[in-house]
């Protein structure tokens, strides 16, 4: 899950922005949870589709 959507209890401010402290710890709990919950999606997708096409083109190099 991307930090980026969530919403704190305590200000009803994005946790992204860290508005209070509530926020910044939270969104220091979740950077450190996970190396990839800071990327949103689509970037997650670019990344996937990089690692396609470079084991398809690494196997077509071989054959």
């Amino acid at each position: 899950m991307t930090y980026d959507r969530l919403v704190c209890a305590n200000c009803a401010a994005p946790v992204s922005e860290g508005r209070c402290p509530v926020c910044r710890a939270n969104r220091e709990r979740l950077q450190q949870q996970s190396p990839f919950a800071g990327l949103n999606p689509m970037a997650l997708i670019a990344l996937v589709a990089v690692l396609i096409a470079a084991v398809a083109l690494l196997a077509h190099q071989t054959v």
